[in-house]
């Protein structure tokens, strides 16, 4: 068969393939992450029938994903929140840095794949998925609920932090010197604050500039923009990832709005693609000797979060059942902890990383969203108001 063919073929096959699992995902009432990644294991290396003509454009389709998905969720935050959230729930921020990284790098230490493997695990077990507890929030109706801002403050601040992380993962990666990995995460810190500043004090400038009366002209210039400014910050080795999150950033009030219209659809394709990549790139006979390690890890870090929401929200003034419930939706991990995966295997870290990503990240993201409707069985509920009118009565 003519490869051009070939290539149309397979590629309509896998496209119809996302669109099938997204259907199944929508009747289940789960993310599709997990049976995308799963259709990945399915015909990747390793699979049930392997992938072989279009390589080329799944790999720069996942790179396009990476780059929509960063830009997609600095649309969602102005400078004000993040700035706001920053002072509120600093301390909540660090605390789930240090309650949820460190286990993910001494798993990584002691399965002796290194400090910079244990840099990126961390990394892996310390971000939740913002878009699967966004969605979260909102099936079970608890935008309005007094912990919710808690919940979104510390998504944020996570959000902010993977501008330096990634950096940082990257020099890293890539072996530069001491010198050069500093000179890297400075450049990202004044970045951040020089777009920052920029989005306080001119964002209605910069706005203006992006801004077009033709849907298609706005799609194409933020589009454009921000591809360049994701490739320049690839060059200078400080993650295109965060380029793209500080182009979303800087654009505000009603273009960021219409950009989020018109960018939805290309984030969903592309973002699809890019957990479609990841499972085609790991291998399934290498997930079965990671299962028992990422099913520990997991409850391990899913208690560490249940911790982090709890002391969060209490730390708001917020009620006992607010407490638990903040707890219990922090728990699902998805597209960093993939997008942290993915930048460790291209830079040659142990293939196992991968697997254990993977399952991680499956394990979290089914479980995540069953245990979060724990908060809300009459059992539950009625334990926690115990709790609560002892605590009153001390």
């Amino acid at each position: 068969m003519d490869h051009s063919a070939l290539v149309l073929i397979e590629l309509g096959a896998l496209l119809l393939g996302i669109a099938l699992l997204g259907r199944l995902a929508g009747r289940l009432g789960i993310s599709p992450i997990p049976l995308i990644l799963l259709g990945g294991l399915a015909f990747g290396e390793g699979g049930l029938l392997p992938f072989a003509a279009g390589e080329e454009f799944i790999e720069v389709g996942a790179e396009i994903g990476v780059v929509l998905l960063l830009l997609m969720l600095g649309l969602e935050y102005t400078a004000d929140e993040l700035v706001g959230s920053l002072r509120t729930s600093r301390r909540a921020g660090v605390v789930d840095m240090l309650l949820n990284a460190l286990p993910g790098v001494a798993v990584g230490l002691l399965l002796g794949w290194g400090p910079v493997a244990a840099v990126a695990l961390g990394g892996i077990t310390w971000i939740s998925s913002s878009g699967v507890v966004a969605k979260l929030l909102q099936d079970l109706g608890r935008l309005a609920n007094r912990e919710t801002p808690v919940v979104l403050s510390i998504l944020v601040i996570e959000d902010l932090a993977m501008a330096f992380y990634l950096p940082l993962l990257t020099a890293l990666l890539l072996g530069l010197s001491l010198g050069a990995s500093i000179l890297t995460v400075v450049i990202a810190v004044a970045a951040v604050a020089v777009i920052l500043f920029i989005a306080l004090r001119h964002g209605h400038v910069v706005s203006r500039l992006v801004s077009a009366r033709s849907a298609e002209v706005l799609l194409l210039t933020v589009l454009g923009v921000t591809l360049i400014v994701a490739g320049l910050a690839a060059q200078a080795s400080v993650s295109s990832a965060v380029g793209a999150f500080l182009v979303g950033i800087a654009i505000s009030g009603p273009v960021a709005r219409h950009a989020q219209q018109m960018l939805t659809p290309l984030r969903d394709l592309f973002a699809s693609v890019f957990f479609l990549f990841f499972g085609l790139s790991t291998d399934p006979a290498d997930l079965l000797p990671m299962f028992v390690p990422a099913l520990g890890l997991a409850a391990l870090t899913m208690g560490t979060k249940l911790l982090t929401g709890y002391l969060a929200a209490a730390g708001s003034g917020v009620g006992e059942a607010g407490r638990w419930r903040a707890g219990f939706a922090l728990m699902p991990r998805g597209e960093f902890s993939i997008v942290i995966a993915g930048l460790a295997i291209g830079a040659g870290v142990d293939r196992s990383l991968a697997a254990l990503a993977t399952a991680y990240v499956l394990i979290t993201i089914i479980m995540g969203p069953l245990l979060a409707r724990v908060p809300d069985a009459k059992g539950f509920a009625a334990w926690s108001a115990r709790r609560q009118s002892r605590r009153i009565e001390s």
